[in-house]
């Protein structure tokens, strides 16, 4: 799992904005960084819930 505890998320969105070349308007910046910090959140969450070595993955997902 990858440590992402030391992430600047301000900076993260500004990075990603560069290299897609997304001009972020400033009044939007500070909510896209409020939607990454949840993001990063729910990941860490979902990340963290051990998963057995033998699992496989489906091909389809069924509810």
């Amino acid at each position: 799992m990858m440590d992402n505890q030391g992430l600047n998320v301000g900076e993260y969105v500004d990075l990603m904005a560069l290299l897609v070349d997304l001009r972020l308007r400033d009044e939007y910046r500070d909510g896209v960084v409020a939607n990454f910090e949840r993001i990063r959140v729910i990941a860490q969450l979902v990340n963290s819930f051990p998963l057995p070595d033998d699992i496989e993955v489906a091909p389809v997902f069924e509810p």
